[in-house]
C-alpha cells in the first residue's frame, strides 16, 4: 500500500509539469487532483499523459492505458513515465507536422481527435521520415469517392471528387465516369470545409461551402472510413494553404493559418419576420460566419443555398444588436427576441429559449466589436439585402 501511494504521488507530481498538465493529444487539462471520480490517464507504452476522452482512443489502439489515481503502477512503469512525458513524445511524434494539418482541440469532433492520435502514434506520419508512397494530403492532388447529398433532396449518392492545388480547384462529377464532364469546378479561393456530424447525421459528415455567382453554395458529404474523410479535410486545407501563400506572398503563417478553414461561430434555428416587421414569422436556420462577417439564413439546415444574408459591421458604422419584444408579431411561437440593426434596416429574430437568445447576442456582439478589414468594406459596399 505504501509503495502504491508513493508511486501515485510521483505521477501526480509529474502531472504538475507544464507539458504534462494538459492532454498530449487535444490539450485538455488533465490535472484534477480533487476529482477522484474524474481520474487522470496515461499511456505507459508511449509515456504520455492524456485526458479521459483521448485515453479511449489509445485503449482502442492497444496503447496500454492506466488511470493515475485508480490503478496500481509498478516501479518500472513510473520510471518510464519519468524518463518520457508529453514534451519528449511531442518531439518525436510531432516533429514534422505540416503547418496546414489541423491539430484538434478538446471540443473538436471525435473523428478529428481519433485520426490525429492514429496519425501520430499508429501511422507515424509526423516523424520527419520520408514516406513512400507519400502521404495523400501532401501531394497537391487527391481524388476519390464521397457520398454527397442531393441539392434538392435528402438522398446521398456516390460522387467522384478531384482536388488539385496546381489549378486551385475542387471538381466533382455526377457519375463515377468522368467522360460526361464535371458537375462543378469549385475555386479553392472561397472554399471552406467544416465537420458537421450532428447536422448531417453522420459521424464523418463534412460541409463544403463556396461562392457560386451571388450565392453561398453548400455541399454535404461523408465517407464511411474516418481516415479517408480526415484525409480529404487536410488535403483541402493543404490546397487552401497553397492558395493563400500565392495570394498573400508576404503573409506570415500566423496570419494565414486561421484563414485556411473555419467553423461557424454559431448555428441554429430562429424565427424571422420581414422588412416591415409586421410579416408573419417563419422558422429559419441561421449560420454566423465570423470571418466573412455574414449571418446567413436558410429554409432548412441542409439547404444548398441561402435565402438571404446579413452583413455584420461594427457599432461605429451603425450596426448594433439588442434584445427585443416585437410589438406587432404574427405567427411567432418563440418569445426571446434579438434585433440586429444595420444602416439600411432592422432584422428581428425570435429564439426558442433564453439561453439561445443570450448566445446569439454574445456572438453577434463579438463580431461587431472586431474592427473591419479592408476587404470587409468592399463586401459591405456590394451588399444587397433580401427578405
Amino acid at each position: 500500500m505504501a509503495n502504491r501511494e508513493k508511486n501515485k504521488k510521483i505521477l501526480l507530481e509529474l502531472l504538475k509539469r507544464p507539458d504534462n498538465s494538459r492532454c498530449a493529444d487535444c490539450g485538455a487539462p488533465v490535472l484534477h487532483l480533487n476529482l477522484s471520480s474524474d481520474p487522470d490517464w496515461a499511456s505507459y507504452k508511449l509515456g504520455v499523459f492524456v485526458c479521459l476522452n483521448c485515453s479511449g482512443v489509445h485503449r482502442s489502439m492497444s496503447n496500454r492505458v492506466k488511470s493515475i489515481q485508480l490503478d496500481y503502477w509498478e516501479d518500472q512503469l513510473v520510471a518510464f513515465m519519468k524518463s518520457n512525458g508529453n514534451a519528449s513524445a511531442r518531439a518525436l511524434y510531432e516533429k514534422a507536422v505540416p503547418v496546414y494539418y489541423y491539430q484538434p482541440q478538446q471540443k473538436d469532433y471525435e473523428v478529428l481527435r481519433e485520426q490525429w492520435i492514429r496519425a501520430k502514434y499508429e501511422r507515424m506520419e509526423f516523424t520527419g521520415e520520408t514516406k513512400y508512397p507519400p502521404i495523400s494530403y501532401t501531394t497537391g492532388f487527391y481524388e476519390g469517392i464521397l457520398w454527397k447529398k442531393g441539392k434538392d433532396n435528402m438522398q446521398f449518392l456516390k460522387r467522384k471528387f478531384v482536388l488539385s492545388d496546381r489549378e486551385f480547384t475542387l471538381t466533382y462529377y455526377n457519375k463515377e465516369d468522368e467522360s460526361k464532364g464535371p458537375k462543378a469546378v469549385i475555386s479553392i479561393k472561397d472554399l471552406n470545409a467544416t465537420f458537421q456530424p450532428e447536422k448531417i447525421s453522420h459521424p464523418h459528415g463534412l460541409q463544403l461551402t463556396y461562392q457560386e455567382d451571388t450565392h453561398t453554395r453548400n455541399l454535404y458529404v461523408y465517407h464511411e472510413c474516418p481516415e479517408e474523410i480526415v484525409t480529404w479535410y487536410n488535403a483541402i486545407r493543404a490546397a487552401r494553404y497553397a492558395y493563400l501563400k500565392t495570394a498573400y506572398p508576404t503573409g506570415s503563417d500566423e496570419e494565414l493559418i486561421p484563414k485556411i478553414t473555419r467553423n461557424y461561430l454559431k448555428e441554429g434555428f430562429m424565427e424571422k419576420t420581414g422588412p416591415s416587421l409586421t410579416e408573419p414569422f417563419k422558422k429559419r436556420w441561421f449560420s454566423l460566419d465570423s470571418q466573412s462577417r455574414k449571418l446567413l439564413y436558410f429554409k432548412g439546415k441542409l439547404d444548398a443555398e441561402e435565402l438571404g444574408v446579413i452583413f455584420i459591421g461594427t457599432e461605429s458604422k451603425g450596426y448594433c444588436v439588442k434584445e427585443c419584444i416585437p410589438k406587432q408579431a404574427r405567427g411567432n411561437k418563440w418569445k426571446f427576441g434579438v434585433m440586429v440593426e444595420t444602416p439600411e434596416r432592422q432584422f428581428v429574430f425570435m429564439c426558442e429559449q433564453e439561453r439561445e437568445q443570450r448566445e446569439w447576442l454574445d456572438v453577434l456582439r463579438q463580431v461587431m466589436s472586431r474592427p473591419m478589414a479592408p476587404q470587409d468594406y468592399t463586401t459591405e459596399a456590394n451588399f444587397k439585402y433580401k427578405r
